[in-house]
Parts: C-alpha cells; structure tokens; sequence
C-alpha cells in the first residue's frame, strides 16, 4: 500500500514539475528542455520501481539479528544495543517495502501490527536486557523473539522458515567480544 502511496506520490511530483516547467519562462529553460526533464523524471521512476522485496531485507535482518546473539553471549552490550537497533530498523524497511502478503485464500495479511507487536513485546524485551546487561534475561529474550519471528513466518504462510541459535556471527570481521 505505501509502496503505490509512494510511486502516486511521485508521479503527482513528474506532473506538478512539468506544468511548472511548461509555465517557466524561456530563459530558465533551453527549447526542447521541457520535454528532457520530463523524460529524466520518467526515467527516475522507473528506477524507483525496481526496489528489494522482502527477501533481501530479510537476508539483513538475519544478519543483525544472528550478530546480536554474539553480542550478547558475549556481554558485549554497546554492540548488542547496535545489532538490536539494526534488526528493528531493518524490519521496518521491510514493512515498508511490502506492507501485505497475500494469503492462499487470496486475503492480504496485513505485517504492519504484527511488527508492532514484536516492536513493542520482543524487541522491547530484548532492549531491556541489553540495558539491563543481564546475560540469563537476555538469551531468554531472544528465544522469545525468535519465536515471535517464527509466528509471523506461520501467519504469512511460511512455516518452513524455521529459526534456531546461530553457529557461528554472521559477520566474521566485527570483533564480538569487544576487546582492543
């Protein structure tokens, strides 16, 4: 839904920016500029037309989320509070990418309330142990996480796509024991 607000957005953008091109006088624009620029904002919008869909914020939202179990395990809280904002920012591109899913039955599965829930429950959740620097809270947190992700898996029909505790951070670079 936010994704045609936008485009529509855009579009009443191209169209105010070309009457107000066609009003300008000559000696703002060169002949024949008009009919450039109006094909250039075209052009920008059908590059904006073609934006990563779900799957790919996703494969960044398991990255942060799968680097916060390190952090975290490994009571390096500054960084656990970085991969914690990143997993939410994160799942908010995603909403804003694609608000729906359709369902089998045809029905649009509305994510926005249930990112909310998540938001206000289990990320919340997560927050407070990292503030709190409570390593047993903690782990407990991001199981429940882990299963409200699994939740919304189910309800968009996407059962297989089961989580577990990671093996190994997803990013073999960032020291996640914190020590200089």
């Amino acid at each position: 839904m936010r994704k045609i607000q936008f485009i529509t957005a855009i579009k009443f953008i191209v169209l105010s920016v070309s009457s107000f091109l066609a009003l300008t006088p000559s000696a703002f624009s060169q002949p024949n500029s008009d009919a450039a620029e109006l094909e250039a904002l075209k052009a920008d919008i059908r590059a904006l037309r073609v934006l990563p869909n779900q799957s790919h914020t996703m494969i960044d939202v398991e990255y942060h989320f799968a680097n916060l179990w390190f952090a975290g395990k490994s009571e390096n809280w500054p960084l656990a509070a970085f991969y914690q904002n990143e997993t939410r920012s994160h799942l908010n591109w995603t909403i804003r990418l694609q608000q729906t899913r359709r369902l089998s039955s045809g029905e649009q599965l509305d994510l926005l309330p249930i990112l909310q829930g998540i938001e206000n429950t289990g990320l919340a959740q997560l927050r407070k142990t990292i503030d709190e620097k409570d390593p047993v809270a903690f782990e407990n947190a991001y199981h429940g996480m882990m299963d409200q992700c699994y939740s919304c898996h189910v309800a968009s029909e996407k059962p297989y796509l089961k989580l577990h505790i990671p093996a190994m951070p997803a990013s073999t670079l960032v020291d996640m024991n914190g020590e200089n």
